[in-house]
């Protein structure tokens, strides 16, 4: 359909010019402006209005196939289109040659764009560096580079003033690392615009980079205690000051190599873990603590020493005897701990010889219920002192009693008023209580309205699996006027007490006010005092009082 047209134009050309020579022929070549993707072909078409046109052809370096010809027309198809190049169309006419030129402009979109951060981490006030550049693109004339940070244009470049043939297709910033700039997206962006070649204007862009900023210069500290009991959990911290993002640090706590589970704590630009350690053997051992930052890291290791020492063990030989039973009582060094400690039994007469156990043997008496012993072990280890402590209970079991102190035997109560009849037992085990009055249970535990009726001897009987007590005792009730006037006495002396106390405090408020007011004025009232007392002195002197 092309060379139709083309043959089509040819022919009214020639009928246009019916007197034309030979020598006011034309070439033309077909398309006007050639854009090729690089690698493509293309398809040129050279014409002649010569009626009778002679040689004619193209020149060119590209590889060319004709792939159509007319009398007046050719056609090739140029292959592998990997240059730029100028194409010469030719015809000759009466033995004339004319030749047209036609340039042909290869492009190659911007497919691959590749964005270089170096460094991915970069300490903080220290340079890093931004490069995009594009390995295939034509022509580099019509390229644009823009490097962004996020959505911020940070620079851009263009070719079009530049030496093509030197230049490549990248652009390069180089920038101080700021915390504000810490975990920022950079990316670059192509744009290859071939409209005033023809073309379209192709668009493509790189894979965005995080850029991390950091400061890491400090080392790890490790608090720990240098001493470190088996089996017992301690608590060990590692942590690091001056470090940035603290939320970003890790850290890996070792002993020896069981490694441990820390929970991360931060404040500011200080983060720092801690960890639950339980050390398994004893002997020394070395508690390390990793922390990293990216792809920095720091390490500091701590030397603690684990030793073994259970507390003593004590040994009462009977813990509920009966009064008057005798006991051994022991304090002896656990097996476990080596070396042998020094022991001490509270109540025992004297020390032990090293690695002996402390005795005491005792007669269990009465007071000797709910008596505490002690069991003291002391150990040295890496020069301190180490002290353990087992205690234990003495119950001695006795007949019941029924003391004065406890349980009265001649009480009193007020007519009128809430009582209860007050007898506690003693005994171990703890004896139960039952009060009768003329034969009858007594309920002594429910507060009871005090009435003359109430006037009588109770018995009280104590009893627990070792026997049993029982004793009288004799409840007077008074009536409740014996005791009005006493009362009365007592309430007029303590209101005749407060109100004498208020009228000294008035009494006494103006003479200190007084007093703050006029600091001189006692001074001066003095000296008039003792001006009267030295005339009336006289005065006595001259009357030989």
């Amino acid at each position: 359909m092309e060379m139709l047209l083309f043959g089509v134009w040819a022919l009214l050309a020639l009928i246009s010019f019916p007197g034309a020579t030979e020598g006011l022929f034309e070439v033309s070549v077909w398309p006007h402006r050639a854009l090729v993707k690089f690698g493509e072909s293309l398809v040129v078409n050279c014409s002649t209005n010569c009626p009778d046109p002679g040689p004619s052809g193209i020149e060119t370096f590209l590889k060319k196939t004709q792939v159509g010809r007319g009398p007046q027309w050719k056609e090739f198809l140029l292959e592998d289109v990997t240059k730029n190049s100028i194409l010469q169309c030719f015809f000759s006419c009466a033995g004339i040659q004319k030749d047209r030129s036609l340039g042909i402009t290869v492009y190659q979109p911007p497919e691959q764009v590749i964005l270089e951060l170096l460094p991915a981490w970069v300490a903080l006030d220290e340079v890093f560096t931004v490069k995009c550049h594009v390995p295939r693109v034509a022509p580099l004339e019509n390229l644009t580079l823009t490097l962004l940070q996020g959505n911020q244009e940070l620079h851009r470049k263009t070719f079009m003033s530049l030496a093509v043939a030197s230049q490549r297709a990248e652009v390069t910033i180089i920038a101080k690392a700021q915390r504000e700039d810490h975990r920022c997206n950079f990316s670059c962006h192509a744009e290859l615009d071939l409209r005033s070649h023809g073309g379209g204007l192709f668009h493509s862009s790189s894979a965005s980079k995080l850029l991390q900023i950091f400061e890491f210069s400090q080392r790890p500290q490790i608090w720990v205690s240098p001493l470190m009991e088996v089996e017992t959990a301690e608590t060990v911290s590692c942590g690091m000051a001056r470090v940035f993002p603290a939320k970003e640090l890790m850290f890996q706590i070792f002993l020896g190599d069981q490694e441990l589970s820390p929970f991360l704590s931060w404040e500011g630009d200080t983060a720092w873990a801690n960890a639950t350690v339980r050390a398994m053997e004893t002997g020394d051992q070395e508690l390390s603590c990793l922390v990293s930052l990216g792809p920095m890291e720091q390490k500091t290791r701590e030397l603690v020493h684990v030793y073994s020492f259970p507390p003593p063990i004590l040994e009462i030989e009977e813990l509920y005897p009966l009064a008057g039973t005798d006991i051994n009582v022991t304090c002896a060094g656990h097996v476990l701990t080596s070396p042998s400690p020094t022991l001490r039994l509270q109540g025992a007469p004297d020390l032990p010889a090293p690695g002996e156990p402390a005795w005491l043997l005792l007669t269990a008496r009465e007071e000797d219920d709910g008596r505490n012993f002690s069991c003291e072990a002391s150990l040295e280890v890496q020069g301190q002192r180490l002290i353990k402590t087992t205690t234990a209970q003495l119950h001695v079991l006795y007949k019941p009693r029924l003391e004065e102190s406890g349980c009265p035997g001649n009480q009193t109560w007020l007519e009128g008023m809430e009582q209860k009849l007050a007898c506690v037992p003693k005994g171990n085990p703890t004896p139960s209580l039952v009060c009768t009055w003329n034969g009858v249970i007594f309920d002594f535990q429910m507060p009871q309205k005090a009435t003359q009726n109430h006037t009588g001897t109770y018995c009280c009987t104590a009893t627990n699996q070792l026997g049993s007590v029982s004793k009288d005792i004799a409840l007077i009730v008074q009536e409740l006027n014996e005791d009005i006037s006493s009362i009365v006495i007592i309430l007029i002396a303590a209101l005749g007490i407060g109100v004498f106390s208020i009228a000294l405090y008035f009494n006494y408020l103006p003479c200190k006010i007084e007093g703050r007011k006029s600091p001189y004025r006692q001074k001066e009232k003095n000296k008039e005092e003792e001006s009267q007392f030295a005339v009336q002195a006289e005065t006595c002197n001259a009357h030989d009082c």
